[in-house]
């Protein structure tokens, strides 16, 4: 088929078909897919972002198979169970291996609204490093101690390796699944963002860091340690982080596209 022949995707609006917490959640995940292209964290029809159903915490949300993060709307997103069912009414389903991947780890962290995993060229080069994630400058300093890792066990098509997941991740919320890619979760869409963000930018400074062939500087293990000190002083109650960054990263996406509304 010609390209100019090649239809757009356009489903019908879910608004009217959807609670308006769902709905909210939808346009909340579709901005982040539209933010993460933006960035350049995927460019292809890989690699998914999920959130979990905020009236319906044993159903999420998550990007169909076909569709790029830069075509993906608040009604393209497909609801599935932990089952493995697809319960949205589309033409458009549901990769087994994001749908199995996904909801492992929402069904066995209830406390979870928010999972997101990215292929991004610099997170796949720290991947393949044998010592991971430097300590090198304030940036990644605010991640020290929040960052875990978890073995390459092949294509991610299986339910089975979400319970070595969560246990690698243990209370950490951003992980380097080493030889793959990049995790995040968070207990908001706006958390989940922020620390992929974070991460990947970490990832993208080292990997431009060791491109120079210099001599790194590693900061001192006191000084990553004060840092975090600084970060619970400055964030009392343990709240979920990223929440005024996430505001502006919709604003963001509004100025990029606000079809991802429909």
């Amino acid at each position: 088929m010609p390209d100019s022949l090649i239809p757009e995707f356009s489903p019908p609006s879910l608004q009217d078909k959807v609670s308006e917490a769902e709905w909210e959640t939808r346009v909340n995940l579709a901005a982040a897919f539209r933010v993460a292209y933006h960035f350049g964290w995927n460019d292809t029809i890989h690699n998914h972002l999920s959130a979990r159903g905020p009236d319906e915490p044993e159903h999420f949300v998550m990007n169909p198979q076909g569709l790029g993060w830069h075509e993906v709307t608040a009604s393209s997103l497909i609801k599935s169970d932990f089952n493995g069912n697809d319960l949205s009414e589309s033409e458009l389903r549901l990769a087994p291996a994001g749908r199995n991947f996904h909801g492992a780890i929402m069904e066995l962290r209830p406390d979870l609204k928010c999972v997101m995993h990215i292929h991004p060229q610099s997170g796949i080069v720290i991947s393949a490093t044998k010592d991971g994630l430097y300590y090198i400058d304030q940036g990644s300093a605010m991640l020290y101690g929040r960052v875990s890792y978890h073995d390459f066990q092949g294509l991610a098509q299986e339910a089975e390796e979400g319970p070595d997941i969560v246990n690698d991740l243990g209370d950490n919320m951003m992980m380097i699944m080493w030889n793959h890619g990049l995790l995040t979760v968070g207990r908001t869409i706006g958390e989940a963002f922020s620390n992929m963000h974070n991460l990947a930018k970490a990832c993208d400074t080292q990997t431009r860091l060791m491109a120079t062939g210099a001599e790194i500087r590693h900061l001192p293990q006191e000084i990553c340690e004060h840092t975090q000190d600084q970060i619970r002083l400055r964030r009392p109650g343990n709240k979920p982080s990223g929440e005024l960054e996430w505001k502006m990263y919709r604003r963001l996406a509004e100025s990029l596209d606000p079809g991802y509304r429909t």
